[in-house]
């Protein structure tokens, strides 16, 4: 089943989510070649695909598991998560009714 994960930034997140981009985008590349991912991008804080200093207010992603616990697990263990750049993170079942 397929899961949207939102995850809400910090205040000020942006030098802490520069620190470790890396592993999370790794992180979500290793869903992509699984076939697993249906998409993932940041919440910019300001009406701009590039938000420069503004950064970001959160993430979406959206990505299939087997189940609300795994997908939970694999939210949890989020590089963002360690770097403090998420004050809050919610899993929901998804259901896309329109591609």
């Amino acid at each position: 089943m397929w899961y949207l994960i939102y995850s809400q930034d910090v205040e000020n997140s942006l030098p802490l989510r520069k620190k470790a981009r890396a592993d999370h985008l790794a992180r979500l590349n290793e869903l992509k070649d699984q076939g697993r991912l249906l998409v993932a991008g940041p919440n910019p804080a300001i009406d701009s695909e590039e938000p420069g200093d503004a950064g970001f207010t959160g993430s979406t992603v959206i990505a299939k598991f087997d189940s609300l616990e795994q997908a939970q697990t694999w939210a949890d263990a989020d590089p963002y998560i360690a770097a403090g750049v998420y004050q809050k993170v919610e899993v929901k079942p998804f259901k896309i009714a329109i591609a």
